[in-house]
This record gives C-alpha cells, sequence and structure tokens, in this order.
C-alpha cells in the first residue's frame, strides 16, 4: 500500500485532512513569550498550504506566519518550533514564509487566546484596532481595562512600556495588584 502523502496525485481529502490536522498540531506550539497562548490563538500563523509533490515524493506544507511586529526576535524561535512540530508529527518537508502585509493586530487573537491571557493575569486588549466608527486605537485615550486578578474596572495605567513593548503596565485601585495589559495594536 502506498503512502498517501507521496505523489501528485494525493487525494484531496487526505490532503484537507492533513491541513486540519496540521492546524490542530499549531495548536500546541506555543509564544515562547507567553506560554499560554498559541501562535494559532495570537493570530500569528497566518495560513497553512499543503503542496503536491513530484510522484514518490512528500507533499510540502507550507505554514505562513506574520510577526506581532516586524522586529520580533522570536519570530526564528516560533518558526523552529513550528518545524519541529510538524516533522515529529511525519511531515518531512516543511517550509516557512513570513509575510509582513497586512501587519499583523491583536484583532487576530482568538477568543481563547484572550480567555487564556486573562487567566495567566495579563488582561488581553480592552478595545479593537479600528472600531466600528473607524477609529483607530492609536487615537483613543488609554482604554477602560478590567483587572485580570479581581475583575475590577476601577484600573489606571502606570506606564505605556510593560514587560515587553506590546503590553502597558497597569495597576488595580481595589486590589492592588500591578499587571500588564495587550496593546491593541
Amino acid at each position: 500500500m502506498s503512502d498517501p502523502l507521496l505523489g501528485a496525485q494525493a487525494d484531496p481529502d487526505v490532503l484537507a485532512a492533513l491541513k486540519a490536522s496540521v492546524w490542530e498540531w499549531l495548536e500546541a506550539v506555543p509564544d515562547p513569550e507567553i506560554p499560554v497562548i498559541s501562535v494559532v490563538d495570537l493570530g500569528i500563523v497566518r495560513d497553512v498550504e499543503i503542496t503536491a509533490a513530484d510522484a514518490g515524493q512528500a507533499l510540502c506544507c507550507t505554514v505562513v506566519i506574520t510577526p506581532t511586529y516586524s522586529g520580533c526576535p522570536a519570530m526564528r524561535l516560533i518558526a523552529d518550533e513550528i518545524t519541529a512540530v510538524l516533522q515529529d508529527k511525519g511531515l518531512p518537508q516543511v517550509a516557512i514564509r513570513t509575510q509582513l502585509a497586512p501587519a499583523w493586530n491583536t484583532d487576530w487573537m482568538s477568543e481563547k487566546g484572550r480567555r487564556n491571557l486573562k487567566q495567566y493575569g495579563i488582561a488581553p486588549p480592552a478595545q479593537q484596532v479600528i472600531d466600528i466608527r473607524g477609529i483607530s486605537a492609536r487615537q483613543q485615550v488609554a482604554p477602560q481595562v478590567q483587572c485580570p486578578h479581581c475583575g475590577s474596572m476601577q484600573t489606571v495605567c502606570v506606564s505605556q512600556f510593560g514587560s515587553t513593548s506590546c503590553k502597558s503596565l497597569y495597576q488595580c485601585k481595589d486590589c492592588r495588584e500591578p499587571f500588564d495589559y495587550f496593546k491593541a495594536h
């Protein structure tokens, strides 16, 4: 019996199932800076492409990723982790393609990712990057952010600069705990 992942005549149903499996496997790849959120839930993974190779050759899986910002130092590690996970699952030919446009934004985060951030103690973005009125998050004043520890809305932005460039430092007036807020951008 031949390997269903070999050759240009791969069955479309097999390809579709493989693509779905790849997305599932990528859910297990954590963001290196925030390990409770996967690269899929963060919105870094844009697409998965399965390309048929020459007869007798393995299919190639290309994963398209977009950095959270153009100078993100974690992208090489993320690409290496994606490649390792997929090769461990039996895909010998894995390619990573970085796509810079359109630029990543926090609207690409999944609801699961936002919940995981909050449970980890990081407040998820409180606003969309572009709201329904067409106003950019950058044009708005510091948003009202819910404390991920006690749920209070009585919080204050202490510094626009948190533990990483994508976060601000907030403090809750009720429980007095400091916390990171993942900025909408």
